[in-house]
Protein backbone atom coordinates (compact mmCIF):
# COMPACT_ATOMS: atom_id res chain seq x y z
CA UNK A 1 0.00 0.00 0.00
CA UNK A 2 2.96 2.60 1.01
CA UNK A 3 4.15 2.04 -2.50
CA UNK A 4 1.33 3.11 -4.53
CA UNK A 5 1.07 6.00 -2.43
CA UNK A 6 4.18 7.22 -2.85
CA UNK A 7 4.27 6.47 -6.72
CA UNK A 8 0.64 8.82 -6.36
CA UNK A 9 3.10 11.55 -4.53
CA UNK A 10 5.93 11.38 -7.17
CA UNK A 11 3.48 11.60 -10.06
CA UNK A 12 1.22 14.54 -8.55
CA UNK A 13 4.92 16.32 -7.64
CA UNK A 14 5.95 15.49 -11.43
CA UNK A 15 2.66 17.18 -12.75
CA UNK A 16 2.75 20.25 -10.21
CA UNK A 17 6.31 21.02 -11.65
CA UNK A 18 5.55 20.31 -14.78
CA UNK A 19 2.49 23.16 -14.48
CA UNK A 20 4.77 25.37 -12.83
CA UNK A 21 7.52 25.52 -15.26
CA UNK A 22 4.41 25.89 -18.25
CA UNK A 23 3.51 28.84 -15.88
CA UNK A 24 6.88 30.17 -15.84
CA UNK A 25 8.06 29.71 -19.13
CA UNK A 26 4.36 31.51 -20.26
CA UNK A 27 5.06 34.22 -17.89
CA UNK A 28 8.27 35.21 -18.61
CA UNK A 29 7.42 35.27 -22.38
CA UNK A 30 5.40 38.22 -21.74
CA UNK A 31 7.79 40.26 -22.39
CA UNK A 32 8.13 40.72 -25.23
CA UNK A 33 11.20 41.85 -27.16
CA UNK A 34 15.06 40.62 -26.76
CA UNK A 35 16.19 42.56 -23.63
CA UNK A 36 18.46 44.93 -25.57
CA UNK A 37 15.45 46.65 -27.07
CA UNK A 38 13.68 47.24 -23.82
CA UNK A 39 17.45 48.60 -22.43
CA UNK A 40 17.97 51.04 -25.24
CA UNK A 41 13.85 52.17 -25.50
CA UNK A 42 13.98 52.86 -22.20
CA UNK A 43 17.10 54.64 -22.19
CA UNK A 44 16.60 56.79 -25.21
CA UNK A 45 17.83 60.36 -23.79
CA UNK A 46 19.50 59.05 -20.72
CA UNK A 47 21.78 56.55 -21.15
CA UNK A 48 25.90 57.44 -22.28
CA UNK A 49 28.14 55.48 -24.55
CA UNK A 50 30.16 54.63 -21.24
CA UNK A 51 27.07 52.85 -19.44
CA UNK A 52 26.23 51.20 -22.63
CA UNK A 53 30.04 49.84 -23.16
CA UNK A 54 29.94 48.76 -19.59
CA UNK A 55 26.89 46.44 -19.94
CA UNK A 56 27.44 45.16 -23.63
CA UNK A 57 31.15 46.15 -24.07
CA UNK A 58 33.32 47.96 -27.01
CA UNK A 59 31.21 48.34 -29.88
CA UNK A 60 31.65 46.30 -33.23
CA UNK A 61 32.14 49.68 -34.91
CA UNK A 62 32.21 52.82 -34.15
CA UNK A 63 32.07 56.21 -36.23
CA UNK A 64 32.87 59.50 -34.75
CA UNK A 65 32.87 62.54 -37.24
CA UNK A 66 36.09 64.65 -36.62
CA UNK A 67 34.01 67.73 -37.24
CA UNK A 68 31.47 67.10 -34.56
CA UNK A 69 27.57 65.90 -35.16
CA UNK A 70 26.53 62.27 -33.99
CA UNK A 71 28.36 59.57 -33.90
CA UNK A 72 27.24 55.69 -34.18
CA UNK A 73 27.73 52.76 -32.84
CA UNK A 74 26.74 49.13 -33.89
CA UNK A 75 26.19 45.43 -32.29
CA UNK A 76 26.17 42.33 -33.69
CA UNK A 77 24.27 39.86 -31.77
CA UNK A 78 22.89 36.62 -32.02
CA UNK A 79 19.08 35.96 -32.03
CA UNK A 80 17.00 33.00 -31.80
CA UNK A 81 13.27 32.40 -32.91
CA UNK A 82 12.51 32.73 -29.17
CA UNK A 83 14.13 36.25 -28.10
CA UNK A 84 12.40 37.41 -31.52
CA UNK A 85 8.70 36.37 -31.11
CA UNK A 86 7.01 37.34 -28.08
CA UNK A 87 4.54 34.26 -27.46
CA UNK A 88 5.01 30.90 -29.46
CA UNK A 89 4.53 27.44 -29.01
CA UNK A 90 8.15 26.07 -28.70
CA UNK A 91 7.75 27.43 -25.20
CA UNK A 92 5.73 25.17 -23.95
CA UNK A 93 7.24 22.57 -25.88
CA UNK A 94 10.61 23.70 -24.44
CA UNK A 95 9.09 23.55 -20.96
CA UNK A 96 7.97 20.15 -21.62
CA UNK A 97 11.48 18.41 -22.41
CA UNK A 98 12.58 20.47 -19.72
CA UNK A 99 10.05 18.34 -17.15
CA UNK A 100 10.93 14.98 -19.04
CA UNK A 101 14.93 15.91 -18.93
CA UNK A 102 14.24 16.09 -14.83
CA UNK A 103 12.05 12.76 -14.80
CA UNK A 104 15.39 11.15 -16.83
CA UNK A 105 12.81 10.99 -20.02
CA UNK A 106 14.64 13.56 -21.60
CA UNK A 107 15.73 13.29 -25.64
CA UNK A 108 18.78 15.48 -27.72
CA UNK A 109 16.58 17.84 -29.28
CA UNK A 110 17.25 20.05 -32.40
CA UNK A 111 19.66 23.24 -31.24
CA UNK A 112 17.61 26.55 -32.18
CA UNK A 113 18.29 28.24 -35.53
CA UNK A 114 20.17 31.86 -34.03
CA UNK A 115 19.73 34.89 -36.90
CA UNK A 116 22.41 37.80 -36.78
CA UNK A 117 21.24 41.34 -35.82
CA UNK A 118 22.82 44.50 -35.63
CA UNK A 119 21.98 47.31 -32.99
CA UNK A 120 22.87 50.52 -34.80
CA UNK A 121 23.15 53.16 -31.92
CA UNK A 122 23.14 57.11 -32.49
CA UNK A 123 24.60 59.16 -29.71
CA UNK A 124 24.59 62.99 -29.36
CA UNK A 125 27.50 65.22 -29.11
CA UNK A 126 27.23 64.86 -25.53
CA UNK A 127 27.58 61.04 -25.83
CA UNK A 128 23.74 60.64 -24.87
CA UNK A 129 22.08 57.55 -26.78
CA UNK A 130 19.90 59.63 -29.14
CA UNK A 131 18.36 57.04 -30.83
CA UNK A 132 18.44 53.06 -32.14
CA UNK A 133 17.27 50.51 -34.63
CA UNK A 134 17.60 46.80 -34.49
CA UNK A 135 17.70 45.12 -38.51
CA UNK A 136 18.99 41.93 -40.02
CA UNK A 137 22.32 41.85 -40.93
CA UNK A 138 21.35 40.53 -43.74
CA UNK A 139 17.82 41.49 -44.65
CA UNK A 140 15.77 38.61 -45.32
CA UNK A 141 17.49 36.01 -43.90
CA UNK A 142 15.09 35.04 -41.15
CA UNK A 143 11.99 35.26 -43.77
CA UNK A 144 14.25 32.58 -45.96
CA UNK A 145 15.23 30.41 -43.46
CA UNK A 146 11.45 30.16 -41.78
CA UNK A 147 9.93 29.79 -45.16
CA UNK A 148 7.83 26.63 -45.49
Amino acid sequence: MSVSISFAIQKALTLVSGALLVALAIGFSGCGSPWRDTYFKKGVGRLTQEEIRERLGPPHTAKTPALGGDSLWTYRFGLSEQDLTPWNSSIVADASHSVTSMMGRGTDAAKPTLYCYRYTLTFSEDKILKNWKREECVPGTRETLTAK
